[in-house]
């Protein structure tokens, strides 16, 4: 029977017995309302490792004053349920205030991978999630921790963090899972009507779209990027955020496709702000 673990004292305590029975540990962290792309990186963590932690906490200092943070969605039953069945060990639902105390007033900031994309429409989103995550690596000091490449930012950012902060974990990169339109699975695909779940697809059409210009030859990445804009901006209910393209690695844009590229975009389907993107590496 996996068990949920409110305290960061008790999260200690659990994983320390299994260091000592020579387990290895891996760390999905999330924010709840689990979905199947969530399902993907808790299974691959259950193949890779003896123990599994999912976090589920919907972080309050990565959100802005004006974003979705009372109203994110929330079921820890089902996220339980979905959690026990993909042989997970453990989860962490930690209340905000056990997370950050009266007084907190420490954080891991970035300059760098976070001045584009997500980073330059979502001031300070960063700084949370690079806080928080350093937190639960603090908390269950894991062998490996798993990521999703639909917050291929993040991602970046993570990995960078690891890297300077000298922090003892592997991150796995896991693919996007897609609906079978093509929709990249999200949380926020509650919010949307049906009328706006239809619309939502010109995202994932888009990706397609810039996808097979790549693999045709084009090495201008501005041209990519505004074949795609357009398309999207075809579609009534869209509303572009940006659509840019990247070094993956650093996020800073880029002129000419080559090395490792990330396509990356964000749009508002009506109220809804989704995310998407593809990642190219040419070698020529």
């Amino acid at each position: 029977m996996i068990q949920v673990v409110h305290e960061i004292t008790k999260v200690r305590e659990i994983v320390e017995q299994w260091r000592q029975d020579g387990y290895t540990v891996g760390l999905v962290p999330t924010m709840g309302f689990l979905h199947a792309g969530h399902k993907s990186l808790i299974d691959r963590a259950v193949s890779d490792n003896d123990r599994v932690v999912v976090s589920v906490f919907v972080n309050p200092i990565q959100f802005g004053p004006n974003e979705d943070l009372a109203r994110y969605p929330r079921d820890l039953e089902a996220d339980t349920r979905l959690c026990q069945d993909s042989g997970a060990h453990l989860i962490f639902n930690p209340a905000p205030e056990e997370m950050y105390a009266d007084g907190f007033c420490s954080f891991v900031d970035m300059i760098g991978p976070t001045s584009e994309l997500c980073g330059k429409s979502r001031p300070g989103h960063f700084r949370g999630v690079c806080t928080v995550v350093n937190k639960l690596f603090n908390i269950v000091r894991p062998d490996r921790a798993y990521f999703g490449q639909k917050d291929a930012q993040q991602l970046a950012v993570i990995h960078r963090m690891v890297t300077d902060l000298n922090i003892p974990v592997e991150i796995v990169p896991c693919p996007i899972i897609r609906e079978n339109d093509g929709l990249a699975l999200s949380s926020r695909n509650t919010y949307l009507s049906t009328e706006e779940r239809q619309a939502a697809l010109v995202l994932s059409k888009a990706i397609r779209l810039g996808q097979q210009l790549v693999a045709d030859g084009q090495r201008n990445a501005h041209k990519v990027v505004e074949v795609m804009k357009r398309y999207i901006e075809a579609e009534p209910l869209a509303k572009i955020d940006y659509v840019e393209a990247v070094d993956f690695r650093s996020i800073q844009k880029i002129d000419t496709i080559r090395h490792e590229v990330l396509f990356a975009m964000a749009v508002y389907i009506g109220k809804t702000r989704l995310i998407d993107n593809f990642i190219v590496n040419i070698d020529e």
